[in-house]
């Protein structure tokens, strides 16, 4: 396992922000990482396990303890079956299934970080989401030691979210996910990437297609990891679409129609527990244009898409909570509604 003294987490995050760790070590085998995991747990020491970098916030006072790189990479195929290591790159990883002819992934192309995180919040994109094609996960387990798999179900999957999310009592060590060998996408869905391909929802495309159509529409959206664009130094996604209990539905979707107009579609999905609003489209409502500054131009919504905010090139990570508090507020202030946000906010706060 190879480490390094006190480095700064703006090095090892995509929105390239975050303070300096007492310690950063890289374990690059399974059991390199449980026994780092251990050793730290035994020593009383906090970990902040690292993937890709791509769904953190850090402080800019950074982390009191041992960043620990999950860095074991590699995956294996068995007909329908893969099984990959968690620190694989998970684009890289959907590349490879796409260039040996396995579709079933496509649909996710361009998502940074590693495969270990996607199961952590559900990873979903363009109609598709990691549960669909999930059959099982291997964890190492913090309170038994014992390392566990949990299967697809055990897992409980919702909306960005499961049961591994906001907890690091386990660590992901290795992924399985169900394919298919014909070469197709999964189903297409998302009426964005039908029409881009040219095809009815629900039909299949060849994987290659698929993946190519999806990459185009990211880039077109800033999504596609570019250290020369700006509008990439994001983590992505920074609020998810916030879900209306039916209780609340109706009365919610009159007062955003006394702000916008009775004549104005107010975009809305099914989704369990309710129904799914856009975040992007509330945000540009609420008056957040796309390229909207934060404190001194350092930090800004995206001028491609309104739902990433994104780093200048000189921000604080103080710089992108502030712009992220002024959305979340001017959003609820307008519409009632209630923005979360999507990455983990480490040693900070909105």
């Amino acid at each position: 396992m190879s480490t390094a003294e006190t480095p700064t987490l703006a090095d090892h995050t995509t929105l390239r922000l975050g303070g300096p760790a007492r310690r950063y070590a890289e374990a690059k085998t399974v059991q390199a990482l449980v026994d780092a995991v251990r050793e730290a747990d035994e020593a009383g020491e906090p970990v902040l396990l690292l993937g890709g970098g791509s769904n953190l916030v850090v402080a800019d006072d950074g982390f009191e303890g041992t960043v620990l790189k999950v860095g074991n990479t590699g995956w294996t195929r068995d007909g329908d079956l893969v099984e990959v290591a968690a620190g694989e790159n998970w684009d890289g990883f959907v590349e490879g299934l796409v260039a040996e002819g396995i579709g079933g992934l496509e649909c996710l192309s361009g998502i940074p970080g590693s495969v270990g995180a996607t199961p952590i919040q559900n990873v979903g994109a363009y109609g598709c989401e990691v549960a669909e094609s999930l059959v099982s996960v291997d964890l190492y387990d913090r309170a038994t030691h014992e390392i566990r798999t949990l299967t697809a179900e055990e897992l409980g999957f919702g909306y960005r979210t499961s049961i591994l999310k906001g907890t690091d009592a386990g660590v992901v060590l290795t992924v399985r996910f169900k394919v298919s060998e014909d070469g197709l996408s999964a189903p297409i869905r998302y009426a964005e990437l039908a029409r881009t391909l040219g095809v009815e929802i629900g039909d299949r495309v060849p994987a290659a297609e698929a993946r190519e159509a999806v990459l185009g529409l990211r880039r077109g959206k800033g999504m596609v990891l570019d250290a020369d664009d700006h509008d990439t130094w994001s983590a992505g996604s920074f609020f998810t679409n916030p879900i209306i209990g039916e209780a609340r539905l109706a009365k919610v979707l009159a007062g955003i129609v006394d702000v916008v107009g009775e004549d104005v579609r107010v975009p809305q999905y099914p989704a369990p527990g309710g129904t799914k609003l856009s975040a992007a489209w509330l945000i540009e409502r609420a008056g957040f244009a796309k390229g909207h500054e934060g404190p001194g131009g350092r930090v800004s919504l995206s001028t491609k898409h309104t739902l990433a905010l994104t780093n200048r090139g000189k921000a604080s990570t103080q710089d992108l909570l502030d712009l992220a508090r002024e959305v979340r507020d001017g959003v609820e202030a307008r519409f009632g509604v209630s923005l979360h946000p999507e990455p983990l906010l480490i040693n900070c706060a909105l």
